[in-house]
């Protein structure tokens, strides 16, 4: 076991462990640590634990000071300097006539490099950029192409469900999100009520999957046949995971039909019933087109 502290560098970041030496710390603390890329500024996210050796990959760094009133100011001035630098690329970029989108801008905490990140359709030559951002600021320069989801997560934005974005709020890392999720809970398989403002798949559908497979492992699928209580035949209309309720309809005898709801304690399902596929009876049978928009929404 090794005793180890996480540390953040951006507000939704990705959590990284240092050794907090002799330091006492805890959630919140601001800090001075060293990394790959030189000293850089952040903040304790997960207070001292201790976690297995094979958890660490690579050297462990150390924290190297709680941070000073003198590294705020820092902090602080490296943010006013993003702002200005954004507005100076801004300007490059139309100079040179780039098809790109600028995102953000990053200073390391000891300023000895610049990153800026963009979104691009394809790639993108950005020598002479480069050239002329190293040519005004006369540190290193850095520009880094990044995805749609990502540009969503620095961005920030609501969502359809009037809260703010996951990715921006405190989704740390992004997860695989696929159709096949979408489809376990019955969700809708048009591209536009499934997708987020990032034009992927949303997040919450792979947060919900967990427990959408848990609810559903013992509730049968539209088209099973089932006998009620009162011993009819009835075969599995439609199924909400949710409430735990079944829409069966019922067969009464002499051609009579009904549309009733049950509980799956109520029911005895049997085999499913066989019967010819067609796009009325299966809601989530979609186009050659649809489908090839469903997997653009899969990809990062």
């Amino acid at each position: 076991m090794i005793k180890v502290v996480g540390v953040r560098f951006k507000k939704t970041g990705k959590i990284y462990y240092f050794d907090p030496a002799d330091i006492k710390l805890q959630t919140g603390d601001h800090v001075i640590v060293e990394t790959a890329r030189g000293v850089e500024y952040g903040w304790v996210a997960t207070g001292p634990k201790e976690i297995d050796d094979s958890e660490i990959v690579g050297a462990l760094k150390p924290v190297l000071r709680l941070a000073t009133e003198a590294d705020e100011k820092k902090a602080a001035d490296n943010k006013e300097k993003e702002k200005k630098a954004f507005e100076v690329c801004l300007e490059k970029i139309a100079k040179h006539g780039l098809k790109m989108k600028l995102v953000d801008v990053e200073y390391t905490f000891d300023g000895n490099k610049i990153l800026f990140y963009f979104t691009a359709d394809g790639r993108v030559d950005f020598r002479e950029l480069v050239k002329d951002l190293a040519s005004v600021y006369r540190t290193r320069i850095e520009l880094r192409q990044i995805g749609v989801r990502d540009e969503t997560k620095a961005l920030g934005g609501y969502g359809i469900c009037g809260r703010e974005f996951c990715c921006h709020a405190f989704q740390s890392e992004f997860v695989p999100v696929s159709i096949r999720m979408a489809k376990d809970q019955n969700l809708s398989l048009n591209p536009t009520k499934i997708s987020g403002s990032c034009g992927r798949l949303m997040c919450c559908i792979k947060y919900e999957e967990e427990a959408y497979l848990d609810l559903s492992k013992n509730l049968p699928h539209p088209g099973d046949e089932a006998t009620t209580e009162d011993g009819y035949h009835a075969v599995v209309d439609s199924v909400n995971i949710l409430k735990q309720r079944i829409r069966v309809i019922v067969d009464l005898g002499d051609d009579e039909r009904e549309a009733r709801e049950y509980g799956p304690k109520d029911l005895k399902f049997t085999k499913k019933k066989k019967k010819k596929k067609n796009q009325n009876q299966d809601k989530n049978q979609v186009s050659d087109e649809e489908m090839k928009a469903l997997k653009e929404l899969e990809k990062e």
